[in-house]
C-alpha cells in the first residue's frame, strides 16, 4: 500500500490538510488515518467552538483573519451552514499594566485588519450594564469577526469535500514509522500494515508526541484537561453577551444557558484517556469570580459538564507547523493549545502549500516553525483562553 501523503489524524486539522492538498493538486493521493471516527474524545468535538481576532502575535491574527472569512462563507463552499454567531470577545483588565497590554495588542490587531476596540470601564458599563466594572481599568472588544460556530459541521464539511476531491480516509491506528536516511519511508498501520509515502503529516492532536517518538524525535506537546460547565442562571439572561475573558475564567451564552471554564491552579499533563471532570472547579474557583463580575449570577445551577483536552505546547502555547529539520518529509501540525479548531482553515491551507511548493505562501507561518522548538526559543502567545 502507498500514498503520496499520509496524514496521521483525521479530526479537523488532518481533514483540513487533506481538503487543501486535494483542492490544490487534483489527483494527489492523500490517505488520512484516524483510529476513532466517532471523534468522541477528540479536541475538535469537545471544543467550545469559538473564533477570535484578539491574539497577541501578528501571525495568529493573520490566521484568524482568513479563518473568519472561510467560516462565514462555508455554506457556499460546502453546503453546510456553520451557524456563526458573532457576539464578539470581551477581554478585561484590572491593572494599569493589563490596560497597557490590551492597548498595545489592540493596535497590532487593528494594523492587521481586526476591528478590536479599546474601551474604558465606562464604555464597558454602557454596553454591558450587567457587568461590575468597579475594579476594571480597560477592556478590548471585537464588534465583528469574533464569536462561535458549529465545530462538527466544520469537520464534516472538510471531510466530505476532501473525499469528493479524491482523499482516502481509513479507520486504523498508526503503530510505527519506518525511517530511512533521515526520512519517513512508510507509516505502519495496525490493520493495513506499512503504507509507503512521499510525505507524512503529524496531525495527531494530543497524541502528537507519541507519533514523534515513533520517529525517534521529541515534541513538547502534552494533553491538558479542561472541564467545561454548562450553567443555568435565571437572573442573568443576556443572549447578546460576548465571550467574556476575565482574570480567572471565561464565559459565553449558549442557547439560554452559559458555558464557563477555568484553568486549574495545578494545571499539568494528564493521561490521554483521562476524562474525569474536575467538578469542584465551579464552586471552588469559578462561581465566586463570576458573581463578583456579574451580580446577576447570584442563583446558578450546573446543568451539565464535559471534559476536553488541549494539545498543549509547553514551550510557548503556540502552534508547531511545517517540516521537521531533522526529518524534512515529516510535517508537524501540532500544539495548538486550545486554538486548533479556529485555526484549521488557514493552517490546513498553509501546510498544503508548504508540502506542494516547499515554502509558506498565503500567510508566512515561519514564526511557528519547528526550529524554535529545537532551539528552545519560545514565540509566546499571551492570550491563552
Amino acid at each position: 500500500m502507498k500514498a503520496d501523503v499520509v496524514v496521521i489524524g483525521g479530526a479537523v486539522m488532518g481533514a483540513s490538510v487533506a481538503f487543501w492538498l486535494t483542492k490544490m493538486r487534483p489527483g494527489l493521493d492523500v490517505l488520512v488515518v484516524e483510529q476513532d471516527t466517532s471523534f468522541a474524545r477528540s479536541s475538535t468535538a469537545l471544543s467550545v467552538a469559538s473564533i477570535r481576532q484578539q491574539f497577541t502575535t501578528a501571525v495568529n491574527v493573520e490566521i484568524s483573519r482568513f479563518g473568519i472569512g472561510f467560516i462565514r462563507d462555508f455554506a457556499a463552499l460546502s453546503g453546510l451552514d456553520l451557524g456563526l454567531k458573532e457576539n464578539g470577545y470581551l477581554f478585561l483588565a484590572s491593572t494599569d499594566e493589563g490596560a497597557g497590554t490590551l492597548a498595545e495588542v489592540a493596535a497590532m490587531q487593528r494594523a492587521h485588519g481586526a476591528a478590536t476596540e479599546l474601551w474604558s470601564p465606562g464604555q464597558i458599563a454602557a454596553r454591558f450594564p450587567w457587568l461590575n466594572t468597579d475594579d476594571l481599568t480597560a477592556a478590548t472588544f471585537g464588534p465583528r469577526d469574533e464569536g462561535w460556530f458549529d465545530n462538527m459541521g466544520l469537520l464534516a464539511g472538510f471531510r466530505s469535500m476532501a473525499k469528493a476531491q479524491g482523499a482516502r480516509f481509513v479507520t486504523d491506528r498508526v503503530t510505527g514509522l519506518t525511517v530511512r536516511s533521515g526520512r519517513v519511508a512508510a507509516v505502519i498501520l495496525e490493520k493495513a500494515g506499512p503504507v509507503a509515502c512521499g510525505q507524512a503529516v503529524n496531525a495527531a492532536g494530543t497524541r502528537a508526541s507519541d507519533v514523534m517518538r515513533m520517529a525517534g524525535l521529541d515534541l513538547a506537546v502534552e494533553p491538558r484537561k479542561r472541564t467545561v460547565f454548562v450553567i443555568d442562571a435565571p437572573n442573568a439572561r443576556h443572549p447578546d453577551a460576548p465571550l467574556l475573558v476575565d482574570q480567572g475564567f471565561y464565559l459565553r451564552p449558549e442557547q439560554g444557558h452559559w458555558i464557563t471554564a477555568t484553568v486549574p491552579q495545578d494545571d499539568g499533563p494528564c493521561a490521554p484517556d483521562d476524562f474525569e471532570p474536575d467538578l469542584d472547579l465551579f464552586e471552588a474557583v469559578i462561581w465566586e469570580q463570576l458573581y463578583h463580575r456579574a451580580p446577576g449570577f447570584d442563583a446558578v445551577k450546573v446543568v451539565r459538564h464535559w471534559v476536553g483536552h488541549y494539545a498543549f505546547n509547553t514551550l510557548d502555547q503556540n502552534a508547531i507547523l511545517g517540516p521537521h529539520p531533522l526529518m524534512p518529509n515529516l510535517y508537524l501540525c501540532n500544539g495548538f493549545s486550545g486554538h486548533g479548531l479556529q485555526q484549521s482553515p488557514a493552517v490546513g491551507r498553509g501546510l498544503a502549500e508548504h508540502i506542494l511548493t516547499g515554502s509558506w505562501q498565503s500567510i508566512d507561518l515561519s514564526d511557528l516553525a519547528v526550529d524554535r522548538m529545537l532551539a528552545g526559543q519560545p514565540f509566546r502567545e499571551r492570550a491563552i483562553v
